[in-house]
């Protein structure tokens, strides 16, 4: 647990930048993640046995080492803490509608002086209800779409097992209904707080019986239903709501208890059950949240936004009392003393967080405490990296520094990821805005670890802002990104500019090249790419944000097969093969390259395989030899005299790029991979794209352009 000092997030299109006021800490779900944090490697290992299996999987086919590496890299990222916020609205994004400056909003924000929150996890608070009130609106929200699943009814009869924040809203909301509800819990003071919002309780601890008291209220007919706002790890909640129930009842959890159900509860009854998500319809779809696309009214009444106001709307005409439940005030600058009290105290329910009143703290680029280390060398390049996911985290800023460059600042959107990773890699400054670092004049590369998209744009900035760039693969998503870079590049012909093809800087591929140097006949190059199954919804399979797997990933192997060639591609081929799942099938892609002296590589993208399957084998057929690249771990070679095993860690070059980039920054000479290879390259894997798609042979001008 840590109070962090980082730089305030960039409002992005359909945002809200909300200067909070109040937060509130959820102490079941706020709980449960802080002691988790709490464990040691045991518990950790423990309390996740299904990434256990995962880890010991990946130890089998990358090795120890990597796999370690990994482990403690997910380990180490920052997790803010809260989701109920509240605050007024400083600055409003483009395109959305609804809201303005000064407004005061709930959202589900963290806990932090200044959030960043879509306009569809928003909404404004009404008069009459005050900032602690509505810190209150998103767990009332979760409430309340458990209700909405359970259907009730004016006049029936319900239960409510688990009268913390969530049973004790739930209970209010209810009674809003005009349902009778029978609330459960083995605290007897939060009992008597639900008796005051109009419940019948019952306290198992003092010998009550849940399924008796139900009969009674009921009149011996069972009642309608349960939500289950509990959390325990027993299956007896389930089969206790079981009994509980009228036939046809209906069953609906909200927390989280043991589910090993029993069929003769629901067979003998015809119950129905079902598990609630979160806030409602658009939690955790893309398209909502992210894109902030909402849901039309007429065929979605209540996703997120319009239960946040449903719940505003009821705590505003009184029928939902929020006061009660707050345990206590404490200025966030002493969260760490709350936190103690929520994972040390079972009684605790609301602790609302505040917040300092003054004028916004907008800086959006902060200093780093730094520690006292060798000064870089005078000659050293002077670097800024945009983005600060994992693998800048885990591979390029352990690649930066090992090649001696003076890392000056890191720049990420939220800030958060910034923040951690400038401390950690004792880095001067984080920043949220990415023209921090293009704009500096000290800095004189740029290394881009972002999303696709947003590729060329940057690069084409940095390039014409006069500094080296060296971006992560795709170098472009489209076209249209592709000649944007093309005449960045042509106006400034003197800068580096590399992207992250690491692969051929791999000590294994370094070798075969070198063995196929005196080759007079063409070659055939076949690997495998065993590259795993994505979600539908991950941002690499959407077109306009990630490109499609062949464009962001499988342009690795495209340049990796020019590169064993070492001729220019002048075909593509390319099928899909398998359902169409989700509107993409390029995750199950055979390529076929031709190449200008008659070689031939053939690349197989399959995301239908096993994580118990290596992920990448190389094959190199020339001349009556055979060499195999195994998982970059060993060379295994038939027939090939001089070839050596390699048998090694598993490295793909990463380090061996980089350091190759920050040479040429800080000694000049030609670069590490010719524009034109990037370009030809990132042309071939559009053309496969549209090869697959069209079925047909795309050929490639010598300029790369398809």
């Amino acid at each position: 647990m840590e109070i962090a000092q980082v730089p305030c997030p960039v409002c992005r299109p359909g945002h809200l930048l909300v200067q909070t006021t109040r937060s509130l800490i959820s102490a079941g779900t706020e709980r449960s993640l802080v002691e988790f944090s709490q464990a040691g490697l045991l518990g950790k290992a423990r309390a996740q046995p299904d990434k256990v299996k995962q880890v010991l999987q990946k130890i089998k086919t990358d090795g120890l080492l990597p796999t370690m590496e990994a482990v403690f890299s997910r380990l180490d990222e920052p997790l803010p803490l809260g989701y109920c916020n509240v605050g007024t609205v400083v600055e409003v994004g483009r395109g959305v509608d609804g809201f303005s400056v000064g407004d005061r909003v709930a959202s589900n924000g963290p806990h932090a002086e200044m959030v960043c929150v879509p306009q569809t996890l928003a909404a404004r608070i009404p008069e009459g209800v005050t900032d602690d009130e509505a810190s209150f609106t998103v767990l009332g929200a979760i409430a309340l779409q458990g209700i909405r699943l359970a259907q009730p009814t004016f006049g029936e009869t319900f239960a409510v097992t688990g009268l913390g924040l969530l049973g004790l809203l739930t209970v209010q909301l209810l009674r809003a209904h005009g349902c009778s509800v029978l609330g459960i819990d083995i605290n007897p003071d939060r009992c008597k707080m639900a008796e005051s919002f109009g419940c019948r309780t019952v306290t198992p601890s003092d010998g009550g019986d849940p399924i008796k008291a139900a009969a009674a209220l009921s009149k011996g007919h069972g009642i309608d239903g349960v939500l289950i706002t509990a959390s325990a790890k027993s299956d007896d909640i389930v089969h206790q709501a079981a009994q509980m129930c009228r036939k046809r009842g209906r069953i609906v959890l909200v927390g989280v208890v043991g589910l090993n159900l029993r069929r003769s509860d629901f067979y003998e009854k015809e119950l129905s059950f079902q598990v609630s998500c979160s806030y409602g319809p658009g939690r955790y779809d893309t398209q909502y949240e992210q894109r902030t696309q909402d849901y039309p009214l007429p065929y979605v009444r209540w996703p997120v936004a319009r239960n946040f106001e449903a719940v505003l709307a009821a705590m505003a005409q009184q029928s939902v009392d929020a006061q009660p439940l707050i345990s206590d005030r404490i200025e966030h600058a002493e969260a760490a003393r709350a936190y103690e009290r929520v994972v040390n105290n079972a009684n605790v329910l609301g602790l609302v967080l505040t917040y300092p009143q003054q004028a916004p703290p907008t800086e959006r680029t902060i200093d780093t405490k730094r520690t006292e280390t060798k000064t870089a060398k005078a000659t050293a390049p002077v670097v800024g990296l945009i983005g600060a996911g994992n693998f800048a985290k885990l591979v390029l800023m352990p690649a930066i520094q090992a090649a001696g460059a003076d890392v000056r600042c890191i720049a990420s959107s939220g800030g958060v990821t910034a923040a951690h990773l400038a401390g950690k890699f004792n880095v001067a400054q984080s920043a949220t805005d990415y023209r921090t670092i293009i704009d500096s004049a000290a800095i004189t590369a740029v290394f881009i670890a972002t999303r696709h998209n947003t590729h060329a744009a940057m690069v084409s900035e940095a390039l014409a802002a006069g500094k080296h760039v060296f971006v992560e693969k795709p170098l472009a998503i489209d076209e249209t990104g592709l000649n944007q870079v093309r005449e960045a590049h042509a106006a400034h012909p003197g800068l580096h500019l590399m992207v992250g093809f690491n692969r051929r800087f791999a000590p294994h591929a370094v070798a075969v090249r070198r063995l196929l140097e005196n080759r007079s006949d063409p070659m055939a190059v076949v690997m495998t790419v065993n590259a795993g199954d994505l979600p539908s919804n991950h941002w690499l399979h959407d077109p306009e944000v990630g490109g499609g797997r062949i464009v962001g990933e499988g342009c690795h192997f495209i340049d990796l097969a020019m590169y064993l060639v070492g001729e220019a591609i002048t075909s593509v081929q390319a099928v899909m093969f398998g359902p169409d799942t989700g509107g993409r099938r390029d995750d199950k892609t055979t390529i076929s390259l031709s190449f200008a002296d008659g070689s031939i590589a053939t690349i197989h993208y399959l995301a239908n395989g096993p994580k118990s399957f290596p992920k990448e084998r190389i094959e190199v057929f020339s001349e009556g030899r055979v060499a195999t690249i195994d998982n970059w771990r060993r060379i295994v070679s038939y027939d090939w005299p001089g070839a050596s095993a390699m048998k090694m860690r598993q490295n793909k070059g990463h380090h061996a790029e980089v350091a190759a980039f920050l040479e040429r920054v800080r000694s000049g000479g030609a670069p590490a991979i010719p524009f034109h290879d990037l370009d030809m390259v990132t042309a071939a894997s559009f053309g496969a794209v549209h090869a697959a798609q069209e079925g047909c042979i795309v050929r490639l001008a010598v300029g790369g352009s398809d």
